[in-house]
């Protein structure tokens, strides 16, 4: 088992993330994350967590208790591996972990296979300062992902704003070109 804070509602149909998890794995085609945009699954709050990679610090039990490690491939859903090929079972030769090659390196930019060859690669040079510098490189990585959600938030606010004013323009245009004749008359 392995321990999250649950940042979706309970029993949700996984039949949509099962079928995209499919296609994903099949295709050559970039990760897209399902929970983006306004997912009605997810709970107040949750999509912050999620973005801020809080929802996975309750995993460290699992690293005490030696189920995970702090560096390694991330832990697949059980269906997720009823779609793997053969040589996608060797990123299981090391312990999976909270952070691994494949988040820091562009993560939601790479494909299902370079996902995989990622954490092969990582199987292939695991070392101390292999995982240092993983777990380095982890933290601006949290951090982009974090300025980001800030990012798009502000600037839909701006988008509201702006766009809110454009509305009232257009409502009171009349109005305001009456008023402007009659200034320009004085």
């Amino acid at each position: 088992t392995m321990f999250k804070f649950r940042t979706m509602k309970v029993n949700n149909n996984d039949t949509v993330h099962k079928e995209y998890a499919k296609q994903f794995i099949k295709s050559d085609q970039k990760l897209v994350k399902l929970d983006n945009k306004n997912d009605k699954r997810i709970i107040p709050g949750g999509r912050f967590l999620r973005k801020a990679c809080i929802d996975e610090l309750p995993q460290l039990i699992n690293v005490l208790r030696g189920e995970m490690s702090i560096v390694g491939p991330r832990p697949p859903i059980p269906y997720e591996v009823d779609e793997y090929n053969y040589w996608h079972i060797k990123r299981f030769d090391v312990m999976p972990g909270l952070t691994g090659l494949w988040q820091v390196s562009g993560k939601q930019k790479l494909t299902f296979s370079q996902m995989i060859r990622m954490d092969i690669r990582y199987r292939n040079k695991l070392s101390f300062l292999f995982d240092l510098f993983i777990i380095i490189k982890t933290i601006p990585t949290i951090l982009g992902m974090i300025f980001d959600v800030v990012l798009k938030k502000a600037a839909a606010v701006r988008e509201k704003k702006h766009s809110h004013r454009e509305k009232t323009l257009k409502k009171y245009s009349f109005y305001i070109m009456i008023i402007k004749l009659f200034s320009w008359i004085k």
